[in-house]
């Protein structure tokens, strides 16, 4: 083609298109009203009916054998989304047709709950109350005063509120009510979050320390009835279980005479008692919510607790996969909710440490009497109880030294022979309410497997009991015990929660025990050093470390100075 052709095609074009290649105006006008599909090269042709293809009952391609190729086949990459933009509009309103269907559909009622209202305790019927608070004492029977101690032996049993929680996935666990439990303290409006910690952290750290040594000792020991260790499950080893009179001491680290004076002198740099030590130390083993309270004060950190305080109650079935439930929750036995269990289990605790003991046969003296009795006030007799002031080494290097005190207790001492040496033993108990009630956590029957089937029974008592175990066995680290004697306790009726019969007895080295359970210790030094540097890192005052009462979680919170000074003023009136 020439290039007079050229010029000549050229100036035949139209004008709109002088400027811009393109389409007419009046073509994209005429387009104007029509939305925009996306196309692509990899877009496949569809069939514009295919009659061979099933369909179920709402129309869709049915999900059979053979017929998942066909369905999917056709499926567009680029731009099926964009399809219902060409699609037919009904011009007519279907929203009051229905289907009327005959069968007869039962749905059972979905289980909820709301908040439940507190439960008080008094008297003897609180089967122990409170173990002692700060600086009170407790009996076997219930809660006596003594200098600030709680008297009335209250205990506030909160019930769950209503929500949605995680899902679990377990054989008909869709049946099973949603928890949602109250945290163990208010969180005030003036408190300041200061971290967050969940427990797969806490799970990966690691301390190695020594063995401790001791510092001082004080109270006495009377002698372990050796009659106890009968095969347990025979029918010759049940006994009943004695309600005596004796009183116990159980003071918070703050209030302790002897830790005060350790700290004058400068001696360590954290203090604590073994019982809230041990509830830090196994913190990742733990489901039910709990607190510690923390002061620091120059160079020094005390562990304390709250008057009240869950710490001071033994759990039962915390562990478990299907845990015992609040009344609030749907649980028609009052007697078998958590609260109530703890009553029991502390009750059954401390009354079971007097029986396992000879009174009469003689007493092992410490240096020192009890630093926390009083002849003067405290009427009833002391039962036996020793006080270890034992100091740990958590430094990391030697240029910055830090030494943990720690109040540990023994229950009992047994001797062998008379020129033997005294063996130190920590006295505990594990009940069992109903094998066949909610929350028993799958238990076997005690009276009928605990001879056969003693390892059966202790392992379900581990998978179920896990953080209370583990607690009594890091106590029993910390007090550098010879062994620890673990009591099976059962009710005399599972309908009544007033009388219960020793069924046996078993003894374990706390270190054997330890590793059966797959308890590292280190781990929990390593948790206790990482809470310390927190709060070594932050000025003066107090602070509250928080379980989170649904999730595996623990929250420090730095709270204003007299934060619980008028529930212990209360208290002390």
């Amino acid at each position: 083609m020439s290039s007079s052709q050229i010029s000549s095609l050229i100036a035949a074009l139209p004008e709109s298109n002088e400027v811009v290649w393109g389409p007419p105006n009046a073509i994209d006008s005429a387009l104007n009203e029509i939305p925009y599909a996306p196309y692509s090269k990899g877009d496949k042709l569809g069939r514009m009916a295919d009659w061979s293809q099933e369909t179920g009952k709402d129309g869709q391609p049915a999900r059979g054998r053979g017929s998942y190729n066909r369905q999917y086949r056709d499926q567009q990459v680029y731009g099926a989304g964009t399809s219902n933009l060409f699609s037919y509009q009904h011009g007519e309103d279907e929203g009051s047709f229905s289907v009327v269907d005959n069968t007869r559909t039962s749905t059972k009622p979905r289980v909820g709950f709301g908040r439940g209202g507190g439960t008080i305790f008094r008297g003897r019927g609180a089967r122990g109350g409170q173990t002692g608070g700060r600086g009170g004492a407790t009996t076997a029977r219930g809660t006596v005063a003594g200098r600030g101690g709680r008297s009335d032996g209250r205990f506030d049993s909160r019930g769950g509120r209503g929500g949605r929680g995680g899902r679990r996935l377990g054989w008909k666990d869709w049946d099973k009510p949603q928890r949602n439990r109250d945290a163990s303290v208010a969180i005030g409006p003036d408190w300041k979050i200061i971290e967050e910690i969940d427990f797969s952290r806490l799970s990966k750290l690691n301390l190695e320390t020594d063995e401790g040594e001791d510092l001082d000792a004080y109270g006495f020991l009377y002698n372990y009835d050796r009659s106890n260790d009968r095969p347990a499950g025979m029918k010759t080893a049940e006994r009943r279980l004695q309600i005596q009179e004796r009183l116990f001491f159980n003071p918070t680290t703050s209030d302790d005479p002897v830790i005060q004076q350790l700290a004058e002198k400068e001696e360590a740099t954290i203090f604590a008692t073994d019982s809230i030590l041990s509830m830090l130390m196994c913190a990742p083993r733990s489901v039910y919510p709990w607190d510690i309270v923390i002061i620091r004060e120059g160079n020094k950190v005390f562990l304390d607790k709250r008057e009240g305080s869950q710490i001071d109650f033994v759990t039962v079935n915390e562990n478990a996969s299907d845990p015992p439930l609040e009344t609030s929750e749907g649980n028609k036995d009052a007697m078998n909710a958590p609260q109530a269990l703890a009553m029991e289990a502390t009750f059954i605790n401390q009354n079971f440490a007097v029986q396992a003991v000879t009174e009469g046969a003689g007493k092992h003296e410490f240096p020192n009497p009890n630093p926390f009795y009083n002849p003067e006030e405290d009427t009833e007799p002391l039962a036996s109880k020793a006080y270890k002031y034992r100091r740990f080494d958590l430094s990391l290097t030697e240029e910055e030294p830090m030494h943990l005190i720690v109040r540990t207790e023994l229950d009992a001492v047994l001797k062998p022979s008379p020129a033997s040496k005294p063996q130190f033993l920590t006295v505990k108990a594990l009940n069992e309410f109903d094998d066949r009630a909610q929350g028993s956590g799958g238990a076997l029957n005690w009276r009928s497997k605990l001879n056969s089937q003693l390892g059966a029974v202790v392992a379900t008592e581990m998978k179920n009991n896990s953080c209370k175990l583990a607690r009594w066995t890091t106590q029993a680290i910390l007090a550098q015990a010879d062994a620890i004697k673990l009591g099976f306790v059962s009710r005399a009726a599972p309908k009544d929660n007033n009388r219960h019969v020793i069924l046996g007895v078993v003894s374990f080295k706390p270190r054997e025990f330890a590793s059966q359970m797959n308890l590292n210790v280190n781990n929990g030094w390593g948790i206790v050093r990482t809470i310390v540097d927190m709060c070594m890192q932050m000025p003066d005052g107090k602070y509250v470390l928080v379980k989170d009462p649904n999730s595996p979680v623990l929250r420090l919170y730095d709270v204003p100075a007299n934060t619980f000074d008028e529930e212990d003023a209360e208290e002390g009136a």
